[in-house]
């Protein structure tokens, strides 16, 4: 196994028109989940990944395990809990703005996750545990599920990556700094935004921040800059990498993921700082083009007609 996941993912429903939710009557359904959406961006680009999480043992949680059982996860490690419901979130799209979330995830089955979920044989066998600050957020004991997914982790040698995906719907800044930076302190990949540095450590400076997350004993720091592009530096060397333009950009949610999934596949083929950047910034630009949060990653040819590494198949 290439990469394990661990975290909640959702019932999402897609507003047909852009405009205040007030007077959209018509929604899709696909899912929503930062740790399955990087999951699934890992299995598209060729890599072996497995997701833990529960689910309700509804309509909704069996949907969600097949739509990323059917994108090539591994969900073995996915159970189901009869006394809690599968979480939902409601979006609201505008053209001139991010869009706004509404969750309905209280008492979730993913919320009452545990320590005893854990197979610590499942995360040994992994190259990388990839966690974000969601799951901290949403229950003291999905907290505890993380902490001591991370303790594995570190026992078995299995590199830590954390996006901490500050969410203040979840959790206020006073609470969730130190929780956050305490988990920084033991990540081994770090991918924080601008924005996240400036909240957890008071800068929006790329080189102090990279240089005060590695003083925390992060080996790797990409540093999300959004449309601009990347910061990346593993310690010795940091690398600017430029972002891809989007003419029309139509959902920016999920992009961050598409970002980390990138970052990550660059590292486990040994990839130059530079390559991952790119790889992740590609694939960062590409999810914004396609409603949803996930339905925008490319396969691993895909992307690399994107960057131009690879000419479109004759028809």
């Amino acid at each position: 196994m290439d990469v394990v996941t661990l975290g909640e993912s959702m019932v999402l429903f897609n507003p047909s028109t852009e405009g205040s939710i007030k007077y959209v009557h018509q929604f899709t359904k696909s899912i929503a989940g930062a740790e399955s959406n990087v999951a699934i961006a890992l299995s598209l680009l060729g890599h072996q990944v497995g997701w833990i999480s529960q689910l309700g043992d509804d309509g909704f949680g069996h949907y969600i395990r097949s739509i990323i059982a059917g994108e090539g996860v591994d969900v073995s490690q996915v159970r189901f809990s009869t006394d809690h419901p599968t979480g939902i979130l409601f979006k609201e799209r505008f053209s001139y703005a991010d869009p706004n979330v509404y969750y309905y995830r209280s008492h979730s089955a993913a919320s009452k996750l545990t320590p005893a979920i854990l197979n610590e044989a499942y995360i040994k066998q992994a190259k990388i545990l990839h966690i974000t600050g969601i799951t901290l957020a949403i229950s003291e004991s999905a907290r505890e599920t993380v902490q001591a997914a991370i303790r594995i982790a570190k026992k078995h040698g299995v590199l830590v990556s954390f996006d901490p995906n500050i969410r203040l719907k979840l959790w206020d800044l006073q609470t969730a700094r130190p929780v956050i930076l305490d988990v920084i302190q033991q990540t081994d990949i770090l991918f924080p935004g601008i924005d996240e540095a400036a909240m957890l450590i008071g800068s929006r400076e790329p080189k102090e921040i990279v240089r005060t997350f590695h003083n925390m004993g992060c080996s790797l720091v990409a540093l999300k800059l959004g449309k601009e592009g990347c910061c990346l530096s593993n310690g010795t060397k940091t690398k600017f990498v430029e972002g891809f333009p989007v003419k029309r950009v139509v959902d920016t949610v999920g992009a961050g993921d598409g970002f980390a999934a990138g970052i990550l596949s660059g590292i486990l083929q040994k990839k130059s700082l530079a390559e991952c950047g790119r790889l992740a910034n590609a694939i960062g630009a590409l999810a914004t083009m396609a409603t949803g949060d996930m339905e925008g990653y490319p396969t691993r040819l895909q992307v690399q007609q994107f960057l131009g590494e690879s000419k479109l198949p004759d028809r």
